[in-house]
């Protein structure tokens, strides 16, 4: 059994995220790191490996970027993932995320996956919606929102968030799965595994390595663009009252509540 975990380098949480008004597209410059709920995905691959109850034979993480996305594949295999495919190509800049979802379903129908794992949104995006774009394209049955998964003969058997609750669902394979971050808590990568990671084995393809049609990716050909940008209003400064009349202070302490009625 082969699983294909889904992994995407993002802005250092650190960063302020803007749009580039003259491309429409999100400035990537500065520091990157893994997505944080990609690990989740990693995990969940790494403990139905380690479970015995499924006989796993490899984890492939799998991610579409610039050049510096590679970083959040170093981070995958030191996890466990046993090899990684960088999908790099300036020709899929700019691609929404119907355009994304399509030329990972490119690279993930070469390698024949019995489950795709992914994290539930990405850390910069955050649009919760590549797993079912890419189980269109796959034509495998998806789920979203996991946050528990079991075997069961031959099929999965998973707990997933919803509005009202929780739904149980029997999931056959091959599947995309989706997991939520109460799924579990992603181990540490030790020092050694760190430095292993450099050794396995990293793959990069071209879109046309992957068999994807140019007029189907890109900004150019995307779906949904960003028409108008604007900056958030600027907040007003705080109000500091200095504390050298304790009295004085809390009386100006209960007016400032009671003029914005926020006293009982």
């Amino acid at each position: 059994m082969k699983i294909c975990v889904l992994v995407k380098s993002v802005p250092e949480a650190g960063v302020t995220k803007r749009i580039n008004p003259s491309t429409g597209r999100l400035e990537r410059g500065g520091e990157t790191r893994d997505n944080p709920f990609d690990t989740h995905a990693i995990e969940a691959a790494m403990q139905l490996k380690e479970g015995g109850e499924l006989q796993v034979d490899e984890i492939v993480a799998v991610t579409m970027g610039p050049e510096a996305a590679a970083k959040a594949l170093r981070k995958a295999v030191s996890l466990g993932a046993d090899r990684s495919i960088h999908l790099s190509d300036e020709a899929l800049a700019g691609s929404d995320v119907n355009g994304t979802g399509y030329a990972l379903a490119r690279v993930l129908a070469t390698e024949s996956p019995d489950l795709v794992l992914l994290g539930q949104q990405s850390d910069d995006g955050e649009c919760y919606t590549i797993g079912a774009v890419v189980a269109d394209h796959l034509q495998m049955p998806s789920l979203t929102q996991v946050i528990k998964i079991d075997v069961e003969g031959g099929a999965l058997r998973c707990e997933r968030q919803a509005e009202y609750g929780y739904d149980t669902v029997s999931i056959p394979l091959p599947a995309v799965i989706s997991v939520g971050d109460a799924i579990n808590e992603p181990r540490y990568p030790s020092l050694k595994a760190i430095m292993g990671a450099k050794k396995k084995p990293l793959e990069t393809k071209s879109a046309a390595d992957a068999g994807i049609e140019a007029d189907r990716v890109g900004y150019d050909h995307a779906r949904a663009h960003c028409a108008e940008f604007a900056e958030p209003p600027a907040k007003a400064a705080g109000q500091i009252i200095e504390d050298e009349d304790t009295s004085e202070t809390v009386e100006k302490i209960v007016a400032w509540l009671d003029e914005r009625k926020l006293l009982a």
